[in-house]
């Protein structure tokens, strides 16, 4: 059944409103306009609402966009990022955004959905190769982002395992309770099982992760000791100091893959100056890579600073990156150098990421 709304002049005078009637029939023209757009943003978002990216229940309405385009400026998303996750979320029909955000096995689905449906999209090579760029620029943000964070202790849920240290050595408690004046936590014990007592106003660093794996730490100081449900316990001040600890700038995937290397150097000086690349090759193989390195085991001795131009295929794709050796050590019979990439493509960057997210084919 189709519903059709008509609004009709209200026949009412200012008195009707207990308004000053110095009112003038403009300013009852310009009210009426307000309240008939208000309406009208209404009834568009609650279609929405019901239809939406696929004609289903999805809860993407109007101001669910404006809910995470929020969220994507807080983060530090640009435009095109943001554009791209609320294009993932929709593919997906995401209703809980921030769920999906702090989930990185559940964020990592509805990206992978993303990609293969760009992959084979019917835009051009280029044009499919940029929004992939866009798309994994989007999730690396993403992976070491923090919504809803945690400010203060007592928002650490019970039963959260911390690590404490204490000196050289490193404990590990769990949460009992945030409720109250402390934090209470297990009474620490030692490797044979034997009660610690570390002396009361001793300030402690602790280390903890919430359950999306996103890790955070803070300094409190020993308040005392109790008993909490029979349990010997250790009451510690609450702190509102939670750093959240970010992790690598770049995910990084453990790999065997074969490369070959090859040396490059500057010739000529000024503006003469060009790269050229030797046509001599190293083999080696790729222990772990990012789209920011890698690290290769090879046979010979590499000097540190020496740039290669690094070669190797990727699934279907032919990577190529020129890279520069950051630090270099021995392993046994191999050489392990740690290389930055200076310059990789479009295309090679996508393939690694695919590879590194898991997205595309092995």
């Amino acid at each position: 059944m189709i519903n059709y709304f008509i609004l009709f002049p209200l026949q009412v005078t200012a008195k009707d409103f207990n308004m000053d009637p110095t009112f003038t029939p403009k300013d009852l023209i310009i009210a009426g306009v307000i309240l008939t757009v208000i309406i009208f943003v209404v009834i568009i978002n609650s279609i929405l609402k019901k239809k939406g990216p696929s004609g289903k229940g999805s809860g993407s309405g109007l101001f669910s966009g404006f809910a995470l385009h929020k969220i994507a400026r807080n983060i530090g998303l640009n435009n095109d990022q943001a554009n791209m996750l609320s294009y993932v979320f929709k593919l997906d029909q995401v209703m809980d955004h921030e769920k999906s955000i702090n989930n990185p096995a559940l964020l990592d689905r509805h990206f992978r959905k993303a990609y293969r449906i760009i992959e084979h999209g019917s835009a051009s090579e280029p044009e499919n190769q940029r929004r992939l760029a866009v798309l994994f620029s989007t999730r690396n943000i993403l992976e070491n982002s923090v919504i809803g964070g945690i400010s203060s202790t007592r928002q650490i849920r019970d039963d959260t395992p911390l690590t404490i240290s204490s000196g050289k050595d490193k404990i590990n408690v769990h949460v009992l309770s945030t409720k109250g004046d402390y934090l209470v936590v297990d009474s620490p014990r030692n490797v044979l099982g034997s009660q610690i007592k570390i002396q009361k106003g001793t300030k402690i660093p602790i280390l903890f992760f919430n359950k999306s794996n996103k890790g955070f730490a803070f300094e409190t100081r020993v308040m005392g000791y109790s008993t909490y449900n029979g349990h010997p316990s250790m009451q510690l001040a609450h702190s509102v100091h939670i750093k959240f600890l970010s992790q690598r700038r770049y995910r990084r995937r453990h790999s065997v893959i074969a490369c070959s290397m090859y040396l490059v150097y500057v010739e000529g000086s000024g503006k003469k100056q060009r790269l050229v690349v030797d046509k001599r090759r190293l083999q080696g193989n790729i222990a772990d890579i990012s789209v920011g390195g890698c690290s290769i085991k090879i046979m010979a001795p590499v000097q540190v600073g020496a740039r290669f131009k690094i070669e190797f295929i990727q699934g279907d794709v032919n990577v190529a990156a020129l890279g520069q050796v950051l630090r270099s050590n021995r392993a046994g019979m191999n050489t392990v150098i740690h290389v930055k990439f200076i310059k990789i493509p479009q295309k090679s960057m996508n393939a690694v990421n695919a590879f590194v997210y898991e997205y595309g084919r092995e």
